[in-house]
């Protein structure tokens, strides 16, 4: 378990600050709580999460359960680059790369699935399994970053959340160009994050998720207690 660094931020802390920074001082500051809600679309997503990794490695069947999303992994499958699976990334806040969890790092993040080869067009993909009207494709700008970091020939990224249940996709493609303006942009956001540390501000924000996906229970807006 790490302590808590607000120097130090992931695409899913930085949405959980925003969307509630009560919640996230309680899990990820005081540790009063654990973010551990599951559902059985989540376990089902872990499964095929699991399946598409192993399937776009390496040949081999997938379940019976998950052979409609084959066409897609094989169009994955059949691009050229190297395909990493569950690729840690990060980043120091010079933007130079780092080794995962390094104790200097300012992001970093899990790619489901990066291909990356001699081209300067490399891909990252995650696969999503709610509703497509949800999507938020910073996840792939910050995926994008992190690439650029890493993989210095590569110029452009082309990203995609994959909506496998809905089959329908929401693309976002970076060019080195953005690179400066993006970072600003999270870094501006990540310091409301070290602000409201600085000041043990952490101030509550209702949602339709406080009352039965929310584990914060001592919460006035709790409708799990």
């Amino acid at each position: 378990m790490y302590a808590f660094n607000p120097n130090a931020f992931s695409y899913s802390s930085l949405k959980t600050y925003e969307s509630c920074p009560r919640k996230f001082a309680e899990v990820n500051v005081y540790r009063n709580f654990q973010d551990v809600f599951t559902s059985p679309k989540g376990d089902y997503g872990d499964r095929m999460h699991k399946a598409a990794e192993a399937y776009v490695k390496a040949a081999g069947e997938l379940e019976a359960e998950f052979k409609f999303i084959k066409p897609i992994l094989d169009t994955l499958r059949n691009i050229s680059g190297e395909k990493r699976t569950e690729h840690k990334m990060g980043v120091k806040h010079d933007g130079t790369p780092t080794r995962w969890n390094d104790p200097e790092r300012w992001f970093q993040g899990i790619a489901d699935l990066t291909i990356v080869g001699d081209s300067p067009v490399a891909r990252v993909v995650d696969y999503k399994f709610g509703d497509a009207k949800y999507a938020d494709t910073d996840q792939l700008e910050l995926m994008s970053l992190l690439i650029f970091a890493h993989y210095p020939h590569v110029k452009l990224v082309k990203g995609v959340l994959l909506f496998v249940l809905s089959e329908q996709v929401r693309k976002r493609t970076v060019d080195i160009t953005e690179k400066d303006r993006l970072w600003q942009k999270y870094r501006e956001r990540h310091a409301k994050v070290i602000a409201s540390h600085a000041a043990d501000n952490w101030p509550m924000k209702e949602s339709g998720l406080c009352k039965k996906h929310c584990v914060v229970t001592s919460c006035v807006h709790n409708g799990r207690k």
